[in-house]
């Protein structure tokens, strides 16, 4: 397998796929990390193709996956999107200081590579509960993948009820038009496509819940150990689990999630949407639970505590049964591994 290593970079993308070298999206994030001296690093797995070469593409395959100094590499099942992490540690390994991710079927437009800082100007939104986030970018009746579906008719706030201000968000989610991230039920129930309003920045601090996605998401250094994606879970709820967890430690760190305008859109992927809604049962149920549940856990905060925090949260996880206890291995591999390198 070819290996297109190119220059260090302080920014990486990541994107795991198991399309082949001629995917034409692909072609166009390579060639725009390349203008930008991002590392772009593409996650392969077991369907993945024998052969991939694309010029400025970190490709690995299972294969060099499993030659990597890393214990979670080694334990990580394959077939699951939960690989996306092994990407997270090649990143950091080369001393990536930011990462931005997405999927292979989310096409960037050009504010996708606008210059970012964690120091936002944003609406401040703290202590509301679950917020839908959708409603303040859209004039029709839409919700992000992964909020409870009983929140879904509680009445949003207007803007004009919360402060603009500097916020600090490590962790920034980026919308994304046309096919946006929204569950089964919406998908089955209302029309798409769908495009986002503009120019409208959302800070989601302490006690103001709302689901975020992988597919076109910014971390800087300092939250780089919430990447973690669940393995022992449905694929629907990885990232959308891994999201209520980032945002409980974020609060105990004084963070708040930004959410923005649309930087990509999706050309989603063949899906069935029933297989999707079965997928998504375990989120219906048990979202808001498992909310609750961090709440009460004790998240010290501060960058000395954030892996202790993190194994925190999924020994929560396990043990109340919403995520397998088999999760626990990979979590400690992969504490172990970002101890090293963060």
């Amino acid at each position: 397998l070819t290996n297109n290593r190119i220059n260090m970079s302080d920014k990486s993308l990541i994107i795991t796929s198991i399309a082949a070298d001629t995917l034409e999206v692909l072609h166009t994030f390579a060639k725009e990390c390349t203008k930008r001296n991002f590392n772009f690093i593409l996650i392969g797995d077991t369907k993945s193709p024998d052969k991939f070469e694309i010029n400025g593409c970190d490709y690995w395959s299972v294969e060099r996956q499993l030659t990597l100094n890393s214990k979670f590499a080694k334990l990580c099942p394959t077939k699951h999107y939960a690989r996306k992490n092994i990407g997270y540690i090649i990143a950091l390994q080369n001393g990536t200081q930011e990462i931005v991710e997405t999927d292979d079927d989310n096409l960037p437009r050009a504010e996708f590579w606008n210059e970012k800082s964690s120091n936002v100007s944003a609406y401040d939104i703290k202590e509301q509960g679950w917020v839908n986030v959708y409603n303040y970018f859209s004039d029709k009746f839409i919700w992000p993948r992964g909020l409870p579906l009983e929140e879904l008719q509680k009445t949003s706030k207007p803007l004009s009820d919360f402060e603009v201000k500097n916020i600090i968000c490590p962790i920034q989610q980026g919308l994304a038009d046309e096919n946006p991230d929204v569950d089964a039920v919406y998908r089955l129930a209302y029309p798409l496509p769908l495009n986002f309003n503009k120019g409208m920045n959302l800070a989601l601090g302490n006690g103001a819940w709302s689901p975020f996605n992988s597919q076109n998401t910014y971390w800087y250094k300092e939250a780089f150990p919430l990447l973690y994606l669940p393995a022992y879970c449905s694929f629907r709820m990885t990232d959308i689990w891994r999201s209520y967890v980032a945002q409980r430690i974020s609060w105990a760190n004084g963070w708040s999630i930004l959410y923005h305008e649309a930087t990509v859109w999706q050309e989603r992927n063949q899906h069935n949407l029933m297989k999707d809604f079965e997928d998504e049962i375990p989120g219906y149920l048990n979202n808001a639970k498992i909310c609750r549940e961090l709440e009460n856990l004790n998240i010290k905060g501060g960058k000395e505590n954030m892996l202790d925090d993190l194994r925190t949260c999924y020994t929560m996880l396990t043990e109340k049964g919403f995520v397998g206890k088999e999760e626990m291995a990979l979590v400690d591999a992969w504490c172990e591994d970002i101890s090293k390198v963060w």
